[in-house]
């Protein structure tokens, strides 16, 4: 109970920051950022944290997502929130393409065939020069703003779009976790080959993971593409900057947890950002190696995740609160 009380605190202060930020200013945009790379994370914590699949392939649902709304609205002036749900589908297919050859593959080498998956489907964009631009990439059009053509003059509405679409992949997420699927999940996790024993079809069960989060990572790809405005295969296809960072995060905040994904991503966002707009001026890639040293330091202070520092906060008041 007290944690979900922590937890409708963190989303009453993330729904009153956007309106202390300039609405076109630069923070706000790491803001919008941050929370939608929490809600990825969140929807890979889904597969990675209760299956244990470390997939290293969601960039592919995530670039399905971007280029299916954008190439609707181009070529049929068809809604981004209808274009949506579309990439949703396409994404869920593509998962499930994925899912059906590698689900009997554990650790590094399921890793490594959704990897692989993610940079065909890379190289896929970059060749279908007709469909999605090939390396040039593609421009969301401007439109008069309007809620039902998602198009806004500033970014307050796309971070509440934002907070939105975190709150819907944590409750989903919480759900999983709490239900049925999810027991299952977790003795998939503990241990496959015993859980197929007392009669958890294992493959299915990875199957259905794997297909939701293909879809809800797709759809958070049209929310991407209409803040980002402008994007290329090598951008949202990409394996560095989408599938392993959202890996990250989870794993840094606390991979198998609700909370441990949005912890992630408030620290290593900003964090990446604050050392971008002090050192990029520098030397080449200094900005990027002192963030690199800062995550090395973090994962060996808390090698279990930011969690474990939410935990013994929690503990510390319970215990101050007794009488």
């Amino acid at each position: 109970m007290k944690r979900w009380i922590a937890i409708l605190a963190v989303i009453a202060i993330a729904a009153v920051l956007p309106l202390l930020l300039s609405p076109t200013g630069y923070w706000i945009r790491v803001l919008t950022f941050t929370l939608l790379f929490a809600a990825m994370a969140q929807v890979w914590n889904i597969i990675g944290g209760l299956a244990n699949q470390t997939s290293l392939g969601h960039a592919a649902f995530f670039g399905i997502g971007a280029y299916t709304s954008t190439i609707l609205v181009l070529k049929f002036g068809i809604s981004p929130w209808i274009g949506m749900f579309a990439g949703g589908i396409l994404g869920g297919v593509a998962a499930l393409i994925i899912a059906v050859p590698t689900m009997r593959l554990q650790g590094h080498y399921f890793a490594l065939a959704t990897l692989a998956f993610g940079e065909v489907m890379r190289v896929i964009a970059n060749v279908w020069t007709s469909l999605t631009g090939g390396p040039v990439g593609l421009s969301v059009p401007f439109v008069p703003p309007s809620i039902a053509a998602y198009s806004f003059k500033q970014l307050l509405p796309h971070a509440y779009i934002a907070l939105i679409a975190l709150i819907i992949v944590t409750v989903i997420f919480e759900w999983i976790r709490r239900s049925a699927m999810g027991y299952r999940l977790r003795a998939i996790k503990e241990n496959p080959a015993a859980a197929e024993v007392i009669g958890i079809d294992t493959t299915k069960v990875k199957l259905q993971t794997a297909v939701i989060s293909g879809v809800l990572m797709a759809m958070l790809g049209t929310l991407y593409a209409q803040v980002a405005v402008f994007f290329d295969p090598d951008t949202v296809f990409s394996a560095a900057s989408i599938s392993i960072r959202v890996a990250l995060i989870a794993i840094l905040g606390g991979v198998g947890t609700a909370i441990g994904p949005i912890l992630g991503a408030l620290f290593i966002i900003p964090v990446e950002e604050l050392m971008n707009d002090l050192f990029s001026s520098g030397a080449a890639g200094l900005s990027q190696l002192i963030f690199g040293v800062i995550l090395i330091a973090v994962i060996l202070w808390r090698p279990r995740g930011f969690i474990t520092v939410f935990d013994s906060l929690m503990a510390r008041f319970s215990n101050k609160a007794r009488p």
